[in-house]
């Protein structure tokens, strides 16, 4: 028999096979959710206007180019939430897990995205926080299972 090749081959199984599942979908939705942000998302949604603590009319008054500006803002948010996600998938189609410090890799990714995202949601009570868990849960999953797979890297 040869030897494996490097990455994962494109009929990963067992751990592997759902560790790669599971961080394509987390790719597949931070691209969904970078859409949303550039292309749905309101400047103010109910939460942010109840955290602000202002009716939204006195928010407009007070602060006429604020909705514009945030416009801007979630845009390119929504563009940097979008590019990561497109290069997480890259990383799932190239199965490239078994290199160097890929571990690391995937744990400080996944903690500067998408855990920092539910974690400041929980902060702000936002109405979405249950829902941007889950995601959050699916990476750790996916990274637990990484750490316990065949034997790759694990640093």
């Amino acid at each position: 028999m040869s030897p494996r090749p490097s990455g994962f081959p494109a009929s990963a199984s067992g751990q592997q096979g759902l560790s790669r599942a599971l961080i394509g979908f987390c790719g597949v939705w931070m691209v969904g959710l970078g859409a949303y942000f550039i292309l749905v998302r309101p400047a103010l949604l109910p939460e942010d206007v109840r955290y602000i603590g202002f009716n939204p009319d006195d928010i407009e008054r007070q602060l006429p180019g604020l909705k514009a500006w945030l416009g801007h803002v979630f845009t390119v948010m929504g563009g940097f939430m979008a590019g990561a996600g497109v290069l997480v998938l890259q990383l799932v189609r190239r199965g490239v897990w078994d290199g160097p410090g890929m571990t690391w890799t995937l744990a400080t990714a996944g903690a500067l995205t998408i855990v920092l995202m539910s974690a400041i949601n929980f902060s702000i009570h936002s109405d979405f926080r249950w829902l941007l868990l889950v995601p959050a849960i699916l990476w750790a999953l996916a990274l637990a299972l990484t750490l316990t797979g065949d034997g790759r890297d694990r640093t």
